[in-house]
């Protein structure tokens, strides 16, 4: 199973940083360049275990996914429910550290795996699935890294000058 893994040190600590990553609407496309549109489902109104989501990526591809896992400030995890026929699984981890020896930073590190189908197409639909899958990744972390610096961003988690 194909992974890949992106990572970024931000000038936050854990609990702002993993709040960032949280953001839902407007102020989550204010630094997220993956979504197009994003919504909880089913009546849920914040992230949690269990919860589902429906997202339009800027292509126009739609998941659904559900938090696997929700344990602030330092991890959050998903799997795909429903997506794009290419996909036959994909699922995707994200993870906020402190970073030793410097107080008030925190490494994020994002990882997804994934299978792609038909199987007999999948050796090399995942081979490009790498690539396209870790320049989407790398861009978006790096969309994140700047959320972290947003002061819109920042304000709307509490963590603003403002707040």
């Amino acid at each position: 199973m194909p992974v890949v893994e992106s990572r970024c040190v931000v000038p936050v600590e854990p609990s702002v940083a993993f709040a960032v990553s949280q953001v839902q609407g407007p102020v989550r496309r204010r630094w997220d360049p993956f979504i197009r549109r994003q919504h909880l489902l089913d009546g849920a109104t914040v992230p949690a275990k269990g919860v589902r989501t429906d997202t339009v990526q800027r292509f126009g591809f739609r998941m659904v996914s559900e938090y696997v896992s929700y344990a602030p400030p330092t991890n959050v995890g998903m799997k795909m429910t429903e997506g794009s026929w290419f996909f036959e699984r994909m699922g995707g981890g994200w993870r906020f550290t402190p970073v030793e020896g410097e107080p008030g930073s925190t490494l994020a590190v994002w990882r997804y795996n994934f299978t792609c189908r038909p199987r007999w197409l999948a050796p090399l639909a995942e081979r490009i699935g790498v690539v396209v899958l870790q320049r989407d990744i790398d861009r978006r972390i790096r969309g994140f890294a700047r959320g972290c610096t947003d002061p819109v961003v920042l304000a709307h988690v509490g963590a603003g000058p403002d707040a």
